[in-house]
């Protein structure tokens, strides 16, 4: 990571520069990662649940899962206190990992719940 050195400020040592670098712990990236796919993973299914209830086919039911899927990524951002940066390494990881994978749960559960209800 790139340091910004104020050219009025005055050098520092090296050892203060060191500690303004930041680093992770990989175990714990892993960690917050799983959380994410577990967390995507049960909103599809409750999500799919919901679309099968409600009725939804056809493109109203891929509109809802992006929809819960904004709301998950919301839901997440406001658990680390919107401070992403001291859990993941980008955005990215919260914004868009897992969403695909959560996918296909949302479609088994969504055509699941509306054969239930609607069909029989």
């Amino acid at each position: 990571m790139a340091i910004h050195e104020d050219s009025s400020a005055h050098k520092k040592k090296s050892s203060d520069i060191w500690d303004e670098i930041s680093t992770f712990n990989v175990e714990n990236m892993q960690n917050n990662t799983r959380i994410i796919n577990y967390s995507r993973t049960f909103m599809s299914i409750i999500g799919g649940v919901i679309a099968g209830i409600l009725g939804f086919t056809g493109l109203t039911g891929f509109i809802f899962y992006f929809v819960v899927m904004a709301i998950t990524t919301g839901g997440l951002a406001a658990k680390t206190g919107f401070s992403v940066h001291s859990y993941f390494d980008s955005w990215n990881r919260i914004v868009f990992d897992g969403i695909l994978g959560g996918l296909l749960s949302f479609v088994l559960f969504w055509t699941f719940a509306y054969d239930i209800v609607h069909i029989f």
